[in-house]
């Protein structure tokens, strides 16, 4: 190959998350029995690898590591004796994997074979926004069709596959942002109600539904948030925290968690991988992959960057007020 294999790195974390990482070149390598090598088509930069560079996630790798926790690539060698998707064949990069790099060598039994035909853009973030959006729609409450939901930061990633994946199941949901400018987005998607965040919150949810009982919160904020989230629950309901935008604690009154009986439940996808049997978890996957194929599923993508551009990608996916995902796109 005439071009440099590129790999974004860093051997150390710190608060500013572009300072810590640079495109370093790396020989083409050789393969063992068992490997595979991939070009890297696409790769997101998710909240949770900024943290991971500012050293605030819950998973942390050790260094030096590479960036980046999922993505897309085209299979372009195997190794000796090695069984494994075709060569080029779009295949799904393994979680945790080091994505933001023009090419990687994984395993060739862990690469999940995608449709080729369809976007690697944005089949790129297929590990991690669309099933935690499956599952918090899915784990924390039995919801029929015709049931409403409501979620906070409903412009991110993760709340632009829950506006869609409720649609596809029957749900109406009510969408909390935090600013006028990302209403319209959230509209587009389908959202049937798109609120900003504010103190009467919980009285115009109940105008705007007339009056529905909605037994799911989904918390991407925390702080004060999740309390004016939780005012806005049924009795009995569950609300369910993924994030911390904020950066402060969970905040739910005696009101609501003793005489209301509302509960408030975490949830991690790194731990749901670790404990889910492979098998319902390459059943999710392989359902979502169907769905993004198809235009089904999709997120807004705001920038790409090439992988040595990553200081100015990093910068971007920390920055705020976005219209969508960044993506590292090698090619």
């Amino acid at each position: 190959m005439t071009t440099p294999m590129l790999k974004a790195q860093y051997t150390r974390r710190g608060p500013v998350p572009q300072d810590v990482i640079e495109a370093v070149p790396f020989a083409r390598p050789v393969l063992a029995t068992g490997q595979a090598l991939v070009a890297v088509l696409a790769a997101p930069i998710n909240p949770s690898d900024v943290l991971t560079l500012t050293g605030q996630y819950g998973i942390l790798p050790p260094l030096p590591a590479t960036g980046g926790s999922e993505g897309v690539g085209r299979v372009v060698e195997l190794g000796p004796d090695t069984q494994g998707p075709a060569i080029g064949q779009t295949v799904l990069l393994p979680a945790g994997s080091g994505t933001w790099a023009t090419h990687a060598v994984l395993p060739a039994a862990r690469l999940l074979p995608l449709p080729n035909e369809a976007d690697p853009q944005q089949l790129a973030m297929l590990t991690v926004n669309p099933p935690t959006a499956a599952l918090l729609l899915s784990d924390f409450a039995h919801l029929q069709p015709g049931d409403w939901v409501i979620q906070n930061s409903a412009n991110s990633g993760v709340g632009s596959y829950v506006v869609q994946l409720a649609k596809l199941r029957g749900f109406k949901t009510v969408n909390i942002v935090r600013r006028e400018s990302a209403i319209a987005g959230v509209q587009a998607l389908g959202g049937d109600v798109v609120l900003v965040d504010g103190e009467d919150l919980a009285e115009r949810v109940k105008a705007a539904t007339g009056g529905a009982a909605i037994q799911l919160g989904i918390d991407a904020v925390g702080g004060s948030a999740t309390m004016r989230l939780a005012a806005t629950l049924a009795e009995g309901a569950t609300i369910v925290n993924y994030g911390a935008l904020s950066g402060e604690p969970c905040t739910v009154s005696p009101r609501e968690l003793v005489f209301r009986d509302v509960t408030l439940k975490g949830f991690w996808l790194a731990r749901w991988y670790r404990g889910a049997p492979q098998a319902r978890q390459m059943a999710l996957l392989t359902e979502l992959a169907g769905l993004i194929a198809a235009g089904k599923l999709h997120t807004p993508v705001q920038a790409t960057y090439r992988v040595e551009q990553i200081k100015a990608a990093v910068a971007a996916a920390a920055a705020g007020e976005r219209q969508g995902k960044i993506l590292v796109v090698p090619a």
